[in-house]
């Protein structure tokens, strides 16, 4: 069954910089203008050195950023869900995609082309405004997250990790709404697959966590955020 069109009019992800100016009777010009399509869960919408076509806002799923790193390796350097930005990086600056990104799951994505959204930037200050805060905002997160790795050991990086998904996607029936490999988690937290499964064997008979299949809960909060607690600034 084909999934309607979203309409941003409608639309129920108020965190979304487009949904937010809607109201706006510039804004209507350039939403009529928005394509929409779903990406199947583990497919590639985004190539890395792809010549720039827009901005993507993920409607409905979950997305994950790479950036490719030394002998090839694929880094996730962002999760996304509902209402997120994806494919700002390197947006007005260059001409090439400095990230890869793919569907975590069945994803419905409303993209912008260039010159849409260029023409969007001019013309609604409103709108240009608050994604000039999402700019700053994103790098103070990246500089964060740069400081993370260099100061915390595998162990709390792995913790932070799970900590961060939490907080991102939340936990329904004690696991956590968002379905990651081992390697996906060891990626995003700068470390190696087997040092993830480590980690989170320790933290499973710790009785901080627990798996069903792949899937993981927390179930010691506060026990977890203790661990890290003197990095708290960075988080």
């Amino acid at each position: 069954m084909k999934e309607a069109r979203p309409i941003c009019e409608s639309c129920v992800n108020e965190n979304c910089v487009i949904k937010k100016h809607i109201h706006l009777e510039k804004m209507k010009t350039y939403v009529e203008k928005k394509n929409s399509f779903v990406c199947k869960k583990s497919h590639q919408f985004i190539i890395e050195g792809a010549l720039i076509q827009g901005l993507y806002f993920i409607y409905k799923g979950k997305v994950k950023t790479v950036k490719t790193g030394i002998n090839g390796k694929e880094q996730i350097v962002r999760l996304t869900k509902e209402g997120d930005i994806v494919g700002f990086r390197g947006f007005g600056t260059a001409n090439k995609y400095l990230i890869g990104a793919y569907a975590l799951e069945d994803t419905m994505l409303c993209h912008f082309a260039n010159e849409d959204m260029m023409e969007l930037l001019k013309n609604v200050p409103e709108f240009t405004f608050d994604l000039m805060l999402f700019y700053a905002e994103e790098l103070n997160k990246s500089e964060n997250n740069v400081r993370k790795i260099a100061q915390m050991n595998v162990r709390e990086r792995v913790i932070d990790t799970l900590l961060y998904i939490y907080r991102k996607f939340g936990q329904t029936d004690d696991l956590l709404n968002l379905d990651l490999s081992r390697r996906e988690i060891a990626d995003f937290a700068g470390t190696t697959e087997e040092q993830v499964i480590r980690v989170l064997s320790s933290l499973k008979k710790e009785s901080l966590i627990y798996t069903s299949g792949k899937r993981i809960g927390l179930t010691q909060l506060d026990l977890l955020k203790k661990e890290i607690k003197e990095h708290k600034n960075l988080i």
